[in-house]
């Protein structure tokens, strides 16, 4: 059974409505080099709702969250906890991918605080219309987003907070999965780690 409710508290045209506004906004200099707007995407409502934290490479080409190896990641850490893309609405801080070039490679880069306040509109749009009962925000940028800038998801990840945003929704922070790709070394452990906090995040729900 999907873990969202069957009764809608709103129509999906709400969310799109906010989706189209973001397809073309300017509020920051992102937009400029990126390919286009990466929105969320999910069941409306959902009772789980994570939130990554910048497109990449291939998510800024395809136009969808998590669609590169992070996000294969995240869909094995879902199937371990019992859940797939369709029980959960995915998105992110940051709606554009920051890069640098290098040759003919884009290369991730960390939004600053600027571009992370000026897209942090679009996510609480997200927030009040999806309606989670938990919220899961994947590494320090979409962290420090929702729980301020103190925050830190290396001594915090996996504890219960209030979102400042809407303080019914119970948040929780973990790794991204990007980073278990980046740590070859200690990967099923950061891999397990991660399990783990997802495994908090649905006992949340209820």
């Amino acid at each position: 059974m999907p873990i969202w409710a069957e009764n809608r508290i709103v129509t999906s045209d709400q969310l799109d409505a906010v989706e189209h506004r973001a397809a073309v906004c300017k509020d920051c200099d992102l937009w400029a080099p990126a390919t286009q707007t990466v929105f969320g995407e999910g069941p409306v409502p959902a009772r789980v709702m994570l939130m990554g934290e910048v497109p990449g490479d291939k998510e800024d080409l395809a136009g969808h969250p998590f669609v590169g190896p992070a996000g294969r990641i995240l869909d094995d850490a879902l199937a371990d906890v019992g859940l797939t893309r369709a029980d959960i609405y995915v998105t992110n801080a940051v709606k554009h991918f920051k890069f640098e070039r290098r040759g003919k490679v884009r290369i991730h880069k960390k939004p600053n605080r600027t571009e992370i306040a000026a897209c942090s509109q679009w996510w609480k749009q997200e927030l009040e219309l999806v309606r989670p009962t938990v919220l899961g925000l994947l590494g320090a940028t979409a962290a420090q987003a929702v729980l301020g800038p103190a925050f830190r998801v290396t001594k915090q990840r996996g504890q219960w907070f209030e979102a400042g945003a809407d303080p019914a929704v119970r948040t929780l922070a973990t790794i991204h999965p990007a980073a278990i790709l980046r740590s070859e070394d200690r990967r099923a452990e950061e891999y397990a780690g991660f399990v783990r906090d997802l495994a908090v995040l649905v006992r949340g729900v209820g």
